[in-house]
């Protein structure tokens, strides 16, 4: 059996971390279209999960161009810790799905923040989101958008530790 050699290896996990880049350009995109298509607001937690999603992309696309095994074990790790801060948001979400709280705390309609409250206030509170946390607007095999996004993060984070586990083989080899 041959062995492969560091330079390959090292391509391997670069293109690894690219997948992972392209995987939640891909994700983040469909957040897009379900919430400008299909209408659905995002709560507070799913504007949270973007946010990790851009998170896992941005040290993803580093990681990617690192060259060093050092910053690719930094960035990849970095990546990890930003796909499982997604994922426990997204679980915290489901959780609350699951058991809806007696009193609704995720937000405020966006109309009412616009006309009750001076825009020094408002404009920062329009980035909170404006649905309700608890509340299943779509399913997809059952799942709510929580579930899949949880579902997406433990595979990002998998992913994640698959590839830094590919940049050391480097050593190894």
């Amino acid at each position: 059996m041959r062995t492969p050699s560091p330079v390959h290896l090292q391509s391997s996990s670069q293109k690894h971390f690219t997948l992972i880049a392209i995987a939640c350009a891909a994700l983040l995109c469909f957040g897009l279209y379900l919430q400008h298509s299909v209408g659905l607001e995002p709560c507070p937690m799913c504007i949270v999960q973007r946010y990790a999603l851009i998170g896992v992309a941005l040290v993803s696309v580093i990681a990617a161009l690192c060259t060093r095994r050092w910053a690719l074990f930094s960035f990849g790790f970095l990546t990890m810790v930003c796909a499982l801060f997604g994922a426990f948001v997204a679980a915290r979400q489901s959780w609350l799905q699951w058991y809806p709280p007696e009193m609704l705390t995720c937000g405020r309609d966006f109309y009412g923040m616009i006309e009750n409250l001076p825009m020094r206030r408002a404009i920062p509170l329009i980035f909170k989101g404006s649905g309700d946390c608890s509340k299943v607007d779509w399913t997809l095999f059952g799942g709510s958008i929580a579930n899949w996004s949880f579902a997406c993060f433990v595979m990002l984070a998998l992913l994640t530790i698959h590839g830094i586990w590919k940049a050391a083989q480097v050593r190894k080899a």
